[in-house]
């Protein structure tokens, strides 16, 4: 209940906030934290469905149910609707116990009535839609925002917007990659096999691991402190394979975040040249080295800055990743919140944003030099829009297709442009876009 204030306060991402929360209860038992896990993930993705069955049972004016009583609406429908192996009456029971720490009894005897009444008509419930436009209905099924939805049928059709919608509202598998420098692909499974793990390879990424069926914390796991895997989804890898650093290379990755590609360029480059990761949140750039330190990686160098604020550099970039700011319709699987905070206006500004950055690190690029910009979206403004406006400001610059540099059998994930492009419902990873531009000699 608290994580999901606070997500609903904009205060900071579900995973941070689930990090925090079990550090703070280390003794937990795997079954409750799998059972949080879910509660806080499913309530966040479907949330819109949630309130339409909600606002259809209240007897009031749905805009005068307060956000903490509309969160609690929210966790015990979702229990009763998506969640067989907990009785309905202890749902209820729960939320009711949950109303009264906090608000008067008027309220309590309202959440009470509310929920008992969904509960009785839970199998009419799970499958209602509402009366309205194509896109009204797909957004109250899959819940989503319809002006998102109104977007994506524009550009995708009836068809694919349902397989879209239907794929992101999956729990994404956990997905690996295997630390080369350390171990390899056929070593690390046959590790994780031996401890009970359900593992699988990845579909396109030759260095990823799925593994299903889990509830250990992978982190506590001997064979992470060692350094012999990362956490990353097998989208993102391509990404790193779309760069293609080699050896002894100078290179630049701005928004390096916590450092998941900076890790992976490093392992192409066999930890031989130098990474300049580019942060403007420091305790990012900590916790990166400190992943790099796991992984026996020493050829990064961490820099906290603004990307806007870089200036000239003594000697230019062998290649240079920006992993740019967007708006992340692309990893809704992980981060189902997004869909809620996302706004119309967003993708312009975003587009903006993103052209002033491609317009900084330019020019730090040696001439014949690669310059990869990705997203983990999918609008186009923020894609080829943004391409379209550098590449027609930029002359020295153009589109090389990446289908050569991506590994084989990544066809399907190269769109007509020459650009990377994964979709869940296609790929079965994320949402992905990236671009290799070449720096004429």
């Amino acid at each position: 209940m608290h994580t999901l204030m606070q997500v609903a306060r904009r205060a900071s991402f579900p995973d941070v906030l689930l990090d925090v929360y079990f550090k703070e209860h280390p003794a937990l038992d795997p079954r409750d934290r799998a059972l949080v896990t879910e509660l806080v993930y499913g309530v966040l993705r479907w949330q819109g469905r949630l309130d339409w069955i909600i606002d259809q049972h209240v007897n009031t004016s749905p805009e005068k149910i307060s956000e903490s009583v509309r969160l609690i609406l929210r966790l015990a429908t979702y229990q009763l609707l998506f969640l067989d192996r907990i009785p309905a009456a202890a749902a209820v029971n729960e939320a009711v116990e949950l109303t009264k720490a906090s608000q008067p009894q008027h309220i309590v005897r309202f959440v009470n009535g509310v929920l008992r009444t969904i509960s009785r008509k839970t199998s009419i419930l799970k499958d209602a839609v509402p009366e309205g436009s194509p896109a009204e209905r797909l957004a109250m099924r899959y819940s989503y925002p319809v002006w998102l939805i109104q977007r994506w049928l524009s550009r995708l059709g009836d068809e694919e917007t349902a397989a879209f919608c239907t794929a992101s509202n999956q729990v994404a598998p956990i997905c690996i990659r295997v630390n080369g420098l350390k171990t390899t692909v056929e070593e690390m499974a046959g590790s994780l096999r031996a401890l009970g793990f359900t593992v699988q390879p990845g579909n396109l990424a030759p260095e990823a691991l799925h593994l299903r069926s889990i509830r250990t914390d992978l982190s506590s796991l001997l064979h992470y402190q060692a350094g012999d895997f990362q956490v990353q989804d097998e989208a993102s890898q391509l990404v790193s394979h779309l760069v293609q650093p080699q050896p002894g290379e100078r290179v630049l990755d701005v928004c390096a975040g916590l450092g998941a590609k900076s890790t992976h360029l490093a392992q192409l480059m066999e930890n031989q040249g130098t990474i300049t990761a580019v942060d403007n949140q420091g305790w990012k750039l900590t916790r990166l080295m400190e992943n790099a330190r796991r992984l026996h990686i020493s050829c990064i160098a961490p820099l906290e800055l603004d990307v806007r604020e870089l200036a000239g550099v003594p000697d230019l970039f062998d290649r240079i990743l920006l992993d740019s700011p967007c708006t992340g319709l692309g990893v809704l699987r992980r981060n189902p919140d997004i869909k809620w905070k996302v706004r119309p206006k967003d993708f312009y500004r975003l587009h903006l944003l993103q052209k002033q950055m491609l317009g900084k690190v330019a020019p730090l690029l040696k001439p014949g030099g690669v310059l990869v910009y990705a997203t983990c979206t999918l609008s186009t403004e923020e894609n080829e829009t943004t391409l379209e406006s550098f590449l027609s400001q930029h002359p020295q610059f153009y589109l090389e297709s990446a289908r050569p540099y991506l590994p084989a059998g990544c066809g399907s994930a190269v769109n007509r442009a020459g650009a990377l492009q994964t979709w869940p419902h296609k790929h079965g990873m994320d949402g992905f876009f990236a671009a290799r531009l070449r720096r004429a000699s």
